[in-house]
C-alpha cells in the first residue's frame, strides 16, 4: 500500500527536523551560533488522470486531475544569520559584530576560515588568536608588558607601551562579508568555509561600506530563540505522530484487506 511508504517519508523528514531542533537547542549558549531550520518539498507525483487532459471526442477538458502524492524529502538545513544579542563580558579581548561580517582565521595549513565568536586571547607568541590557537587576520601581536588594550568600533587595536602616556596603534581587525551567507560551510569550533554558493570572501573595515562595528569586552549570543525552539519541537513530535498513526491504519486496512482471503 503506497500510504506505508509516504507516511514513511514523513516520519524520516521529522525525525531530521527534531535532530535540528536539538542542535539548536544544544547551541543556546555558544557564542556566535547561528540557528538551523529543516526545509521541506513534497516528492514526484504520479499522475493517475492530468488535469486539463481531453476528457472526451468533444474536446472537453478535465478540470482537475488525480494526482497522487510520494512524500516528503528533506532539501536543506538552512542557516539564519540574524545578529545574536551582544552580552558585556569585561575581557579586553573579547570583541562582538554587531551587523554584518566575520572575522578571518588562518588556519595551520595557511586557508582561511569565518567567524562571529569573537572569544580571542593571546598565544605565547602575544597574537591575538581563537580558542583553537589560530591567529585572527592580520595577525595582531600585543607588545610584552603593554596595558589598556583598546579595540575601538573600527576594529583598531591600542595599547600603552611601557614609558608611553599615549596609546599607540599596533593593528587592526579586520572583517569579512560574502553575497551569500547562508551558503558558508560550518566546520566546527565555531568556524565557517568558503564554497561556491557563498561567493567569494569580501575583505574590508568595521563601521565602513556596510560592514558592522566591532564592541569590545562583549560577545554575540547564539540567535536561538527557546520558545521558538520548543514550540517546533512539539509541532515535529505531533507531525511524526501523525504520520506514524497513517502507517498504523495502512496496517489495519491491509490485515482486513488479507482477511477476505481466509
Amino acid at each position: 500500500m503506497r500510504a506505508l511508504y509516504t507516511a514513511a517519508t514523513g516520519m524520516a523528514a521529522q525525525e531530521l527536523n527534531v535532530q535540528v531542533i536539538s542542535n539548536n537547542i544544544a547551541n543556546l549558549r555558544t557564542t556566535g551560533y547561528k540557528k538551523q531550520r529543516a526545509a521541506f518539498q513534497d516528492l514526484i507525483y504520479d499522475h493517475v488522470r492530468r488535469v486539463g487532459a481531453q476528457a472526451s471526442d468533444q474536446g472537453t477538458i478535465l478540470p482537475v486531475g488525480i494526482d497522487i502524492g510520494g512524500g516528503v524529502k528533506t532539501v536543506g538545513t538552512p542557516r539564519l544569520m540574524s545578529q545574536g544579542t551582544l552580552s558585556p563580558t569585561g575581557n579586553d579581548l573579547d570583541i562582538a559584530i554587531r551587523g554584518e561580517g566575520f572575522f578571518k582565521i588562518q588556519m595551520p595549513d595557511g586557508s582561511y576560515a569565518y567567524t562571529r565568536d569573537g572569544s580571542f586571547t593571546t598565544d605565547q607568541q602575544g597574537r591575538i588568536v581563537n580558542a583553537q590557537g589560530n591567529p585572527v587576520q592580520p595577525t595582531i601581536t600585543i607588545p610584552q608588558n603593554s596595558s589598556d588594550i583598546v579595540i575601538n568600533a573600527q576594529g583598531q587595536v591600542s595599547v600603552k607601551l611601557p614609558g608611553q602616556t599615549t596609546p599607540s596603534t599596533i593593528g587592526q581587525i579586520g572583517l569579512t562579508r560574502f553575497v551569500n551567507k547562508t551558503g558558508l560551510q560550518p566546520i566546527g569550533d565555531n568556524l565557517f568555509t568558503e564554497t561556491p554558493a557563498s561567493g567569494p570572501p569580501q575583505d574590508g573595515t568595521a563601521n565602513v561600506d556596510g560592514f558592522g562595528d566591532m564592541q569590545q569586552s562583549s560577545l554575540e549570543q547564539a540567535n536561538v530563540e527557546v520558545v521558538s525552539e520548543i514550540s517546533d519541537l512539539i509541532a515535529a513530535q505531533r507531525a511524526y505522530e501523525m504520520n506514524a498513526k497513517v502507517i498504523s491504519a495502512a496496517d489495519q486496512m491491509l490485515q482486513s484487506t488479507a482477511n477476505l482471503f481466509r
